[in-house]
C-alpha cells in the first residue's frame, strides 16, 4: 500500500558523543507488520525532547547513538503493515500517533497507567530510545495511531498527539467540578493547551507563569486571571484572595522544582490537589506531614497510553482547543531548542514538512 519516492531521509540526530544535533542523512525504514510508514507532516518540540541536552537524574533514557529526537508528531500514512489493525488504516489517511512501540497495549498497564509499564518490559519510546519524528519518515505502531477527526489537519495538530493529550488528562484527571478554581503553572507549551480544557470543562483559571508573553497567551486563551510569579512579590496572596483560601488544585506544566516548591502555599488546604506533570531535573522535595495531615493531596498524569488518546483528541475536535504553533525548517531545529531554553517562545513550535 504505498511507496517512498526515495531511499533515505534527513534527520535531526541527536549524538550523546558531543552532545549535539547533527543533521544527517538515514535511511527510511521499512513497517513491520504491525506499523504503519507515515510520512510527517509536522513534528513539535517538546521539553522532554530537551532533557537530552541536559543532566538529569528523573530516568530518562537514551537507547541508541545517534538518534532523532522527537516524540510529537501528526502525519499522511503511506504505507500499512500486513496485520489486522495496520491494515485498517490506507494509504492518504492523516494520522496521530503516540510514541510508545514494542509493548503488549493490553496489560492493565498499558491501558489504565503508561505503555512504559508494560508487563512484557520491552517497551521503547521513539525519540528516545528508538529514532523519532524529526525526521521526513517514520514508522508508529498502528496499535498507537488514529485517523484525525474531520476538521483537523495533520499539519498543525502534532502538538494536540503530546502536549495535548498530556495536558487534556493532566486537567481532567483533577477532577473538579465546574465553577471550581484551578492554577495552571506554566502557561507556555503544555500550560495554553490545559488552560483552553480547563476552560471547556467549566473551571476558574488562574494562570501562573516567570514570562509575560506565555502569560499573554494564556489570556487569550481564557485565563480568568494571570499572575508572573517572578515579578509580582505578592502574587500568593492574591491568588488565596480571589479564591477565597486557595485553588482546588494546582497542575504544574513547568519543570521548575522552585515551582513545585512555591505551589503547595496556594491549594486550598482539605483536598486540594497538586498535580504532578512538569518533570525538573531535581527529585522534588514533598512536606510528608502536609500530606500526612491532608493539607493538601498529590497525583501525577502524563500522555497515558493509546486507550486515552482518542478521548482527549475527540474532546480537542468537539471543543476547537488549538494549540499555538509557529512552524520552522528541520534545520532550525537547534534555533528552536534555544528558544525554548531561554523561554521566549510562545505556544508550540514545530517542523513543518513538504
Amino acid at each position: 500500500m504505498g511507496s517512498t519516492p526515495k531511499k533515505t531521509m534527513l534527520a535531526q540526530q541527536y549524538d550523546a558523543l558531543d552532545n549535539k544535533l547533527h543533521l544527517n542523512e538515514v535511511p527510511i525504514p521499512e513497517p513491520r507488520e504491525h506499523e504503519l510508514l507515515v510520512k510527517v507532516a509536522c513534528a513539535s518540540l517538546c521539553h522532554s525532547d530537551v532533557m537530552l541536552f541536559e543532566p538529569n537524574d528523573q530516568g530518562l533514557i537514551l537507547g541508541k547513538n545517534p538518534v532523532t529526537i522527537g516524540h510529537e508528531a501528526s502525519g499522511i500514512v503511506v504505507k500499512a503493515g500486513s496485520c489486522e489493525v495496520a491494515s485498517k488504516f490506507k494509504a492518504g489517511d492523516q494520522v496521530g500517533f503516540l510514541c510508545a512501540v514494542d509493548c503488549c497495549f493490553e496489560c492493565e498497564q498499558c491501558r489504565n497507567v503508561h505503555n512504559s509499564w508494560c508487563v512484557n518490559g520491552k517497551t521503547k519510546m521513539q525519540g528516545f530510545t528508538l529514532d523519532g519524528y524529526f525526521q521526513e519518515y517514520v514508522c508508529v505502531d498502528a496499535r498507537a495511531t488514529m485517523v484525525l477527526p474531520e476538521g483537523m489537519d495533520a499539519k498543525t495538530a502534532a502538538p494536540l498527539f503530546c502536549a495535548g493529550v498530556t495536558a487534556f488528562h493532566g486537567v481532567q484527571d483533577c477532577e473538579l467540578k465546574p465553577g471550581q478554581w484551578l492554577a495552571v503553572i506554566g502557561c507556555g507549551g503544555l500550560g495554553h493547551l490545559g488552560i483552553q480544557y480547563a476552560k471547556a470543562m467549566g473551571y476558574k483559571v488562574i494562570g501562573l507563569d516567570i514570562a509575560d508573553q506565555a502569560l499573554e497567551e494564556a489570556k487569550k486563551c481564557g485565563a480568568d486571571y494571570v499572575f508572573n510569579s517572578m515579578t509580582d512579590k505578592d502574587w500568593q496572596n492574591k491568588v488565596l484572595e480571589i479564591t477565597g483560601g486557595g485553588v482546588d488544585a494546582a497542575i504544574n506544566f513547568t519543570a521548575s522544582k522552585k515551582s513545585y516548591d512555591d505551589a503547595p502555599a496556594i491549594i486550598k488546604p482539605g483536598l486540594g490537589l497538586l498535580m504532578i506533570v512538569g518533570i525538573p531535573r531535581q527529585p522534588l522535595e514533598i512536606n510528608a506531614l502536609d500530606v500526612a495531615l491532608g493539607r493538601f493531596r498529590v497525583k501525577g498524569s502524563s500522555n497515558g497510553t493509546s486507550h486515552n488518546m482518542k478521548p482527549a483528541i475527540e474532546f480537542s475536535a468537539k471543543h476547537n482547543i488549538k494549540p499555538h504553533l509557529t512552524h520552522y525548517k528541520l534545520e532550525d531545529l537547534p534555533k528552536m531548542i534555544e528558544l525554548m531554553n531561554s523561554h521566549k517562545a510562545q505556544g508550540r513550535m514545530g517542523v513543518l514538512f513538504d
